[in-house]
């Protein structure tokens, strides 16, 4: 039988959905192991085919519009006999006189599976496994990942679902047959790619005999005309993309000599951030404007021009476009809101004006955006005056507001960035390019995204994949995706929600996803400082006992293991450490002030093989202890001088100072990366801490909880890395 044609004939004739014995057709040409079945016309021949077939057996009704059987009463199980067969096809022909009977031998297992097939309208089609049968809604225990499927992306669906131990042996059964399971999901990936009017297929149960056997006891296929409308997509070149964060002119149109409005801070707050290049005001009115002649048009600017900012009313951009143009501008940040954010109307604007911009040669950001900055070339062309330092952090933010705090955040805890931007209403511009760009960038280390939607699901999921081979990519979602929002008409597509199935292209692309705010830049100053380990063994060093138990417990819960000290490493920590030290992992430094202790400790333990990073608990921070007993003995024991307590209070800062750069030396030396925890923190403390003269960078942060998430996101990392590589 050629399928793509019966497939096909089947919907030419206007139907939407294959019979089960249709179905289990196309299935089993596909290697599923679907159960065999007879199909009778008559209650005798179903008698007849059960008794050929031995007893007990399944009797269901049968016919192209009888898709949802059991609810109609179409399905008898453990028949018995032939009068029972007889009997249960009566009732059938009761319920639905066209029908047809299905007869299948009974199929016993304690264990239930559902596998399915999905067409997102986003993202294309998904591949489900999960717990089936009765508890498949109740207990929503399923994962999904876009297809075609890779075996790595199989054997992590098998290791994902909460119930996953029902696949080894189970109260005296067999372990399931994983090679056909396997090849039962790669099979609906395929009939995914080789079938684009398959829109569901919904296998459930899929039932595991008591010798590990798969059946397909029940199928459903549904079908739609295949949309083959070219989805409107114009990918911008990395090229295009680098030069919008390189301009060496730029205009400011709308500029304002008034204090507080859009057109006056991004003007100062570029100049105001030592921006080297050329800065044009343009205003109807001219005069002078941050220090600036203003110009009546943008035909007037002398120079010429890389870049407009623009943040003139939403109506009178259209009518910009040709001046642009004639100035030879090929890139705009259309500050201006009053777009499609605002409704039906502003969405035909937002349209013809990214159209007529596209045939003008003109690159748009935004509109609606914050605007954006290049530390690297001190341009900061935002909103709020923020200037984080250069590094290697590419930040992009759906919300600007969002990305502008999350540069606060950066500037303040030291975190270096290589360019961020509000990316607005996307309309030109879209996630997708700001992933192509920032991919092939040399400068960029990390990804950090927080957006709120996709506009192209499958490019957004392909490029994912690409860059996170190469480079971290931490994603911060908020709000709800609409993509997927449609009437589901199997247990597989109902299971489908638009933030789970989000979540698997996350997983199955290797992004990093958080779940606040913070997590990003905890992730982005890990990612970006840290080597990755090669492994989820930590060793844990603590100046106190309490805060490694802790520790310890938290490592425990996101998955990390903290392996036992062998013996001989025992025996060497045993000649640096007091006798009463904890012997075991956690290291309780026993509150020693001997500064040269940890560092001590700690190579010992990078030398170790057993360990793939290091928590320290507690090294920095005592300095500010230091300084604040100063101050009490100062005030309450004139026996000691005013340069002694100053002496003590250097000896802790100085040994802090060295004590960073130390690690970063033995992480280049170990390549493992090691992860710290401060005491106390002051206004001179930072998460990431530089040392001249070399890449990798100290990371201390306030809590354990946000030192243990940061490095099981990088060993999740790495092993998503380590699946893929090429």
């Amino acid at each position: 039988m050629d399928l793509k044609q019966f497939v096909a004939g089947i919907l030419e004739s206007g139907r939407t959905a294959l019979t089960e014995a249709e179905s289990k057709t196309v299935l089993g040409a596909y290697g599923v192991p679907v159960v065999p079945e007879t199909i009778a016309e008559t209650a005798k021949e179903a008698a007849r085919a059960a008794l050929e077939m031995g007893f007990p057996v399944v009797l269901k009704g049968l016919g192209e519009s009888l898709l949802h059987k059991t609810e109609m009463g179409l399905v008898h199980l453990q028949l018995q006999d032939e009068p029972s067969v007889i009997k249960a096809a009566e009732k059938i022909l009761a319920a639905a006189p066209e029908a047809r009977f299905l007869v299948q031998p009974q199929v016993t297992g304690d264990r239930e599976f559902v596998v399915g097939l999905f067409r997102d309208p986003h993202f294309g089609p998904a591949v489900l496994f999960g717990l089936g049968g009765v508890f498949t809604e109740a207990l929503s225990d399923v994962v999904f990942r876009l297809a075609p499927l890779t075996s790595t992306d199989v054997a992590d669906m098998l290791a994902s679902i909460r119930s996953r131990s029902l696949l080894d042996s189970f109260r005296g059964q067999q372990a399931v047959d994983r090679l056909v399971l396997e090849k039962t999901l790669m099979a609906l990936s395929a009939i995914a790619m080789d079938f684009p009017e398959i829109t569901e297929i919904d296998i459930n149960p899929l039932i595991v005999t008591a010798t590990g056997e798969l059946k397909a006891v029940d199928a459903l296929i549904t079908l739609a005309p295949p949309d083959n409308e070219e989805k409107e997509c114009h990918p911008v070149p990395p090229p295009a993309m680098h030069a919008l964060f390189y301009p060496r002119s730029v205009a400011f149109i709308g500029a304002s000599a008034q204090m507080g409005k859009w057109g006056h801070m991004l003007i100062c707050n570029t100049i105001g951030g030592g921006y080297q290049g050329d800065v044009y005001a343009v205003n109807p009115k001219g005069g002078t404007i941050a220090g600036k002649a203003a110009y009546p048009s943008i035909g007037d600017i002398p120079g010429k021009v890389d870049l407009a900012v623009i943040t003139v009313p939403a109506a009178r951009i259209r009518d910009l476009i040709p001046q642009l143009k004639a100035k030879g501008i090929k890139s705009m940040v259309l500050i201006t809101s009053g777009f499609g954010e605002t409704g039906d109307e502003g969405k035909q604007l937002e349209r013809q004006m990214v159209s007529e911009a596209r045939q003008a040669g003109i690159l748009v950001l935004g509109p609606n955006t914050m605007g954006i900055c290049n530390p690297h070339i001190d341009f900061f062309c935002t909103g709020t005056s923020v200037r984080p330092l250069a590094g290697s952090t590419a930040v992009v933010a759906q919300s600007g507001n969002m990305g502008t705090q999350l540069l606060a955040f950066a500037e303040e805890q030291n975190i270096g960035i290589r360019a961020f931007s509000g990316s607005g209403n996307e309309a030109m511009i879209t996630i997708e390019d700001y992933l192509e760009g920032f991919e092939v960038d040399d400068l960029t280390r990390t990804v950090m995204l927080y957006i709120e939607s996709v506009k192209h699901g499958r490019r957004f999921f392909e490029s994912a994949c690409r860059v996170s081979r190469k480079k971290p990519i931490v994603l911060l979602k908020g709000g709800q995706t609409r993509a997927g929002n449609r009437a589901a008409s199997s247990h597989t597509g109902a299971m489908a929600s638009n933030n789970r199935l989000f979540d698997a292209v996350c997983r199955q692309a290797g992004i990093v996803k958080v779940d606040q705010p913070m997590e990003l830049l905890d992730l982005s100053a890990a990612f970006s400082s840290l080597p990755l380990p090669k492994g989820n063994r930590i060793a844990i060093m603590t100046l106190g006992g309490g805060w490694g138990v802790v520790t310890a417990d938290l490592c425990n819960r996101f998955g990390l293991e903290i392996p036992d000290l062998p013996s001989e490493l025992i025996a060497r920590i045993d000649e640096i450490l007091p006798p009463y030290w904890s012997r075991s992992n956690p290291i309780d430094l026993v509150g020693e002030n001997d500064t040269t202790l940890p560092l001590t400790v700690m190579e010992e333990l990078l030398k170790w093989e057993g360990c793939d990073a290091v928590i320290n608990l507690g090294i920095l921070g005592r300095r500010i202890f230091t300084r604040r007993l100063a101050d009490c003995v100062a005030k309450a024991d004139p026996a000691y001088t005013k340069a002694f307590l100053e002496e003590a209070v250097k000896i802790f800062a100085d040994f802090e100072t060295d004590y960073v750069a130390d690690i970063v030396r033995l992480m280049e030396t170990y390549e493992k990366p090691v992860l710290g925890v401060s005491l106390l923190t002051d206004d001179q403390d930072a998460t990431v801490y530089r040392v001249d003269g070399h890449d990798l960078k100290a990371v201390f942060y306030e809590t354990p909880e946000q030192a243990v998430k940061a490095v099981a996101r990088m060993v999740e990392y790495q092993r998503f890395r380590s699946k893929r590589a090429d």
